[in-house]
Parts: structure tokens; C-alpha cells; sequence
């Protein structure tokens, strides 16, 4: 495994990072996946998640669990730029078409389905 290189944002920045399961259906992760892919991924999406301040999204799969990684810049404002986004134009057509992979009430909003996971460990500055 090579690593995957991070973006250098030249500001400090914060990270957040959540899981989700998805049905265990390996027909529906792989349309998932496809959704999520570059040709698959709808550009109204894409710009409604830069347009409320996230710097980075990643998310990484394992079987059917889910980890995203969002960076951002120090003054963001999770639960504001959540509703904010919530508002944009597709993002409840994306939150609907998105529900049926997912293993989660199919009317959570995105900030319900996701769960916000608490950093236990990391390189300790001594």
C-alpha cells in the first residue's frame, strides 16, 4: 500500500471524521461506490460541499463500513455548514437517492446518518 498523499491547505486546519455502515449487499456497495465515483458523483454536490467551507472530503470503505474525513478551516462551524448544505440545490435529491445503500433511516438527514467519532489517539508532542 502506497498511502494516499493529503492535500497542504498553507492555514491550519481542523479535522472531522464520522462512520456509517451500508447494507451488506455487494450489489448495492458497488453502485454506491459508483455514485461516489468521479464520472458518478453529481457536480452540484461536489459544490454545495466546497461552497459551505469543507477544504476535503475523503471517504474510505472496508466490506460495508464507511469512515469520511472532512478537513476544514479552523473557524468552521460543523452544525452550521450541515444546514446550510442541507439547503443547497440536489442535496435532498442526493440525500434520498443515496438512503437506499445505506444502513440508516432512509428520512435521516446526512448529519443524522453519520456518525461523528471521538479521536482517541495521536502522535503525542513530549
Amino acid at each position: 500500500m502506497e498511502g494516499y498523499q493529503t492535500k497542504e491547505y498553507g492555514q491550519p486546519v481542523k479535522r472531522y471524521v464520522q462512520m456509517m455502515d451500508l447494507r451488506d449487499n455487494p450489489e448495492l456497495i458497488a453502485k454506491y461506490r459508483q455514485a461516489h465515483s468521479e464520472e458518478g458523483s453529481w457536480k452540484e454536490i461536489l459544490d454545495g460541499i466546497r461552497s459551505v467551507g469543507i477544504l476535503e472530503m475523503e471517504i474510505y470503505i472496508l466490506g460495508n463500513h464507511l469512515v469520511m474525513i472532512v478537513d476544514a478551516p479552523l473557524n468552521f462551524q460543523w452544525s452550521e455548514a450541515m444546514a446550510r448544505l442541507a439547503t443547497l440545490p440536489r442535496q435532498e435529491e442526493w440525500e434520498q437517492y443515496v438512503a437506499q445503500f445505506q444502513n440508516c433511516d432512509a428520512n435521516a438527514t446526512s448529519d443524522e446518518k453519520w456518525q461523528m467519532m471521538e479521536r482517541m489517539f495521536y502522535l503525542y508532542e513530549k
